[in-house]
């Protein structure tokens, strides 16, 4: 069977992490989506997604597929429903299709002709920006479960004061020395190589992915993700990054999400809740204004390849494109466009010129190549966000 996952009418809703990848390539708890369908269904999967990413993230048909919403987390037994899917079957929650298995290669599906399956079970669904931190806690709790299952913990070092060592593993290579894990409230996994430095002190859940790196001196706040070769200093509660971004310095990062290749200066704060402790709102691509998040506590949400300077503050409730560099006193706004350059004093227009220069030398550091796909999705984005680029 060929297993495809697609982007749904969720995809603006979770703009600007879906400019840089398709849905499915979201990380939420340890692993990203597709990592957790193909760990449970054991093949790997292709991608429908925005045209200007099919080349990076391509898609395979074959005679008989079985399409799934990307936005929604597998759990065992609704991998075990899409397994079992028929011609003509569709899997729902609600009026949302889960999956269905197609033999047809066009884009419009006519429900209507199909067996419909209520999956009556509860699932998480990503569908907002601020789902990732706030389902974070319940995703790294199952992806724990599956990836730990069955196997043997390396050993924790004896200088590691530990609390519920039964609900910490460790990974080959991972290394950690005087530090304090606390894994009450949550599992605690640290991946292969990834580091814990001395006087870290961590409050589960908590998910160290590859190579990632806890500085020293570090106060983790469950339930945090730092995707791989990630470099995080500070105090950090309850904020997901998806790899190879750093808060390598002092500064509270809380309630947000960062996706790749981003960069907080040292001293970087951010607000998580209004002075008047009233329900946040942040901008949506989606509408294209503000909206309710239906939340008291909501930080910074950053699109790849943005960046800030030291000492930047940023409200509660900001929203950061793609490719932003941000500097300078005072706070600036909280909807800050894709390449934007500036801060509280006003912005510029990043120009993709000076974008390649930065991310050739930013991921040459992590022996990762800036092709010439990169710049042809990077261009794209630089187009279609113009319209906000209004200063």
């Amino acid at each position: 069977m060929n297993y495809i996952l697609f982007d749904s009418d969720v995809r603006k809703a979770l703009l600007p992490f879906t400019y840089t990848r398709p849905v499915a390539d979201i990380r939420v708890g340890i692993l990203t989506i597709r990592e957790k369908w193909e760990k449970y269904l054991g093949l790997t999967t292709t991608t429908i997604t925005e045209e200007y990413l099919e080349e990076k993230y391509p898609m395979v048909e074959l005679e008989n597929n079985i399409l799934i919403n990307a936005s929604f987390i597998p759990t065992k037994s609704l991998v075990e429903k899409v397994k079992n899917l028929e011609e003509n079957q569709a899997i729902f929650v609600g009026d949302d299709v889960v999956a269905f298995f197609s033999k047809d290669s066009q884009e419009e599906v006519d429900f209507s002709t199909y067996t419909h399956i209520e999956f009556e079970e509860e699932l998480m669904q990503v569908k907002n920006t601020w789902d990732i931190f706030s389902l974070n806690a319940k995703a790294i709790q199952l992806d724990f479960d599956l990836i730990t299952e069955d196997r043997k913990s390396q050993p924790i070092p004896e200088t590691v004061n530990c609390i519920h060592k039964e609900n910490i593993f460790l990974e080959e290579g991972a290394k950690l020395t005087f530090a304090t894990l606390n894994a009450t409230n949550g599992p605690i996994y640290i991946g292969k190589n990834a580091e814990i430095m001395e006087g870290c002190v961590v409050r589960g859940a908590l998910a160290m992915c590859d190579n990632s790196v806890l500085k020293l001196g570090a106060k983790i706040y469950g339930a945090t993700t730092l995707g791989p070769y990630c470099k995080v200093g500070g105090e950090v509660n309850n904020s997901v990054l998806f790899g190879y971004s750093n808060k390598g310095h002092d500064g509270f990062l809380g309630n947000s999400v960062l996706g790749e290749w981003c960069n907080l200066g040292a001293d970087t704060n951010n607000s998580n809740l209004k002075n008047n402790y009233a329900e946040v709102k942040i901008w949506s691509y989606e509408t294209e204004r503000f909206a309710k998040t239906g939340l008291q506590f909501c930080g910074l949400i950053m699109g790849d390849h943005s960046k800030c300077g030291i000492n930047t503050m940023f409200n509660t409730g900001t929203v950061v494109g793609v490719s932003a560099n941000i500097f300078g006193s005072g706070f600036p706004r909280n909807f800050v466009p894709s390449f934007s350059w500036g801060g509280a004093s006003g912005f510029t227009t990043y120009q993709t010129r000076k974008v390649f220069e930065v991310a050739e030398v930013v991921m040459k550091r992590r022996a990762v190549v800036f092709d010439e796909q990169e710049q042809k999705i990077l261009s794209h984005i630089f187009e279609e966000t113009s319209k906000y680029r209004n200063y």
